[in-house]
């Protein structure tokens, strides 16, 4: 089981990334991604710590940790160059905090954050088909969400994913102890999107091969 979004307390998580990973280890991961919520005023700060705690929690656990970044509220415009900037500091993945329907995320950052050249865009809301058409084409993966209030639109990012050929992978998008995951939730959440037992299987394939990724390929 593989989790590519979480959040410590350098944004605006309540656990320490040591105790965040450890208790994803307890409960079976085999990898997380530590993506704290990053923007022009922090990203600086963020991510190479992230970077250098993930080498050292990596080196003492069975669990691999990553280090990313999740670019949230950024003006659309701005979303290319801070995704450059957030792989120059050390982010492994970088996430596009989608237009999810709980939040006011400025219309357009969708599209922005697919053209982009991020790797995830998380919890899209109710992205248009002809976005999700772009992320197919351009390898950006959407997100099957089991955060509370961003998950309320997972059915329609799984039935626009499977219109379009968009990769759908998994985040639990971590906050507390208690939003980590194990594979068995994990696969409920999936189900509730309306994935069936093959989607659900390729949903969790293509999350591993996402963690996995050399980073060259991960360039567009």
């Amino acid at each position: 089981m593989y989790d590519l979004h979480s959040h410590s307390i350098l944004s605006d998580g309540e656990l320490l990334p040591s105790e965040l990973a450890r208790r994803a280890e307890e409960l079976g991961l085999k990898g997380l991604v530590i993506s704290d919520h990053v923007d022009a005023s922090n990203i600086d700060f963020v991510v190479p710590r992230l970077a250098d705690v993930s080498r050292q929690l990596s080196a003492v656990m069975n669990l691999v940790v990553k280090p990313g970044a999740e670019l949230t509220h950024i003006v659309p415009s701005e979303l290319p160059g801070l995704v450059v900037r957030a792989r120059e500091l050390g982010a492994e993945l970088v996430l596009v905090h989608g237009e999810t329907i709980v939040e006011p995320v400025l219309p357009g950052t969708n599209h922005a954050g697919i053209e982009s050249g991020a790797d995830i865009l998380t919890h899209p809301g109710l992205i248009s088909e002809k976005d999700a058409a772009l992320a197919a084409r351009l390898g950006v993966r959407l997100e099957i969400s089991s955060r509370k209030g961003h998950s309320l639109t997972n059915g329609h990012v799984a039935k626009v994913a499977r219109e379009t050929g968009a990769v759908l992978v998994f985040g639990s998008d971590t906050h507390a102890p208690g939003d980590l995951l194990d594979r068995t939730e994990a696969e409920k959440v999936a189900m509730g999107a309306g994935l069936g037992p093959n989607e659900v299987q390729e949903l969790f394939k293509d999350t591993e091969g996402l963690f996995h990724a050399e980073k060259e390929s991960l360039r567009r």
